[in-house]
């Protein structure tokens, strides 16, 4: 097979580099252990690289078939500190620029990529990983917020031969320290040859100052350090590899724990979250192309058909109703309801339109009130109008196409239908 032809059949997944400054010139880069898992599990990593203006560009990196955010400088603070400050002083953060120099130095351009390209995961349900700042930048994107500094805040609550050290610079590569897996998580799955009964610790390593200081809602927490700081965490409701759902973040760095001066892993499940994650990004590409290309799909036998052109007629009559600013008339109840009945189970919103609903008083995951609360309440009947007068065409087909067969044929006639409403 040609090279053309494998590139094309072959996912991609983005990774946003790092900047460096090598003979008084910026040099961009991405750590090597992370390519090399890539392409090794069956991705193509495509760098996005760290230039000024790239974050305009990002369309021109379509198709996406999976985002991998790694290294970095420290997350503009004012991105997640609204209303939940360090409350540290400003001699207390110029002791933390001194002795986090490379760390401390905000790049704005790189936050502005990388929470763009996290978003567009959490509202495409894109396969995302988040590897230690990629951790945090999952964690601002939706709506959690990070410690300024983990040594000045967390480790206060400690005496200080019981803080965990999360930064060891005189032992960068080889400084571990013992992480709890929760049980029943992904984590726990890709470590459980080294988790023996009622032993549910293994050794990290640790490179980071920041770390996640309240999770955002919609994570779930997946390991501890021993001072109560989350190492890791993952979105139930958008992880199942085989379908192509994946959103996950780890605080350490598992590509790097390796015995030394060998290419060895410490423990057989360090490369577990790289398989996983490419894994989902061949899914996800699958359901990319059968929704491109519906005919190569399944056909649907007749009661299937008829489900599908119901939930087709609800969707043109809900924009219909937004956009047109007319009522919803009691006989029309019954069509709306199996359009919202779908939505309800297989609903993927970002953090903005999840923020939206949430101020009418319900989310549509939550249809029944939605109804009820849009009857009685002019103002809110409003508010669901405007959101769901901009979400797009696309987005309302993608939303069907992820979770159910359906979409792979729905979404197709529902864009033709909506344009013609």
């Amino acid at each position: 097979m040609a090279s053309s032809q494998l590139s094309q059949i072959l996912p991609r997944v983005l990774i946003v580099s790092r900047r460096t400054v090598r003979k008084n010139k910026f040099v961009d880069f991405v750590g090597e252990y992370h390519l090399d898992l890539i392409v090794g599990y069956g991705a193509v990593p495509v760098i996005v690289p760290r230039v000024s203006g790239v974050h305009m560009l990002l369309d021109s990196f379509e198709p996406i078939h999976g985002v991998l955010l790694c290294e970095g400088e420290d997350i503009d603070p004012s991105l997640y500190e609204a209303g939940d400050v360090s409350g540290l002083s400003p001699e207390e953060l110029e002791e933390v620029r001194c002795l986090h120099v490379s760390d401390t130095a905000i790049d704005r351009e790189k936050d502005s990529v990388e929470l763009h390209l996290a978003k567009l995961c959490l509202e495409r349900n894109i396969p995302y990983l988040g590897i230690c700042r990629g951790s945090q930048i999952l964690n601002v994107a939706c709506g959690g917020t990070l410690y300024r500094d983990i040594g000045k805040e967390l480790a206060r609550k400690y005496k200080p031969e019981d803080a965990t050290v999360h930064m060891d610079y005189n032992n960068y590569d080889g400084h571990r320290h013992s992480m709890r897996v929760v049980e029943d998580t992904p984590l726990h799955s890709w470590f459980r040859e080294s988790l023996g009964q009622g032993r549910m610790e293994i050794e990290v390593n640790s490179y980071h100052h920041q770390g996640v200081k309240r999770l955002a809602e919609r994570l779930v927490p997946m390991a501890f350090a021993p001072d109560g700081l989350i190492e890791a965490f993952f979105d139930p409701d958008a992880y199942n590899p085989e379908e192509g759902k994946f959103i996950v973040g780890l605080q350490f760095h598992p590509e790097r724990m390796r015995r030394p001066g060998s290419e060895e892993f410490d423990y057989p499940g360090c490369p577990a979250a790289y398989q996983e994650f490419v894994k989902a990004v061949i899914a996800y590409q699958k359901k990319v192309n059968s929704l491109m290309n519906p005919k190569d799909g399944p056909k649907l036998d007749q009661e299937m058909e008829k489900k599908r052109k119901i939930i087709v007629r609800s969707f043109s009559l809900a924009k219909h109703m937004y956009v047109s600013g007319h009522d919803m008339l009691p006989s029309k109840e019954q069509d709306l309801e199996a359009g919202v009945e779908f939505l309800e189970s297989n609903t993927a919103l970002s953090l903005q339109q999840e923020k939206r609903l949430k101020q009418m008083g319900a989310t549509v995951r939550n249809a029944s009130a939605y109804l009820k609360r849009l009857k009685m309440n002019e103002q809110r009947e409003m508010a669901a109008r405007s959101v769901m007068g901009k979400m797009s065409i696309e987005q309302l087909s993608e939303l069907l196409s992820f979770y159910h067969m359906t979409g792979k044929i729905c979404s197709e006639v529902l864009e033709k239908k909506l344009m013609a409403t």
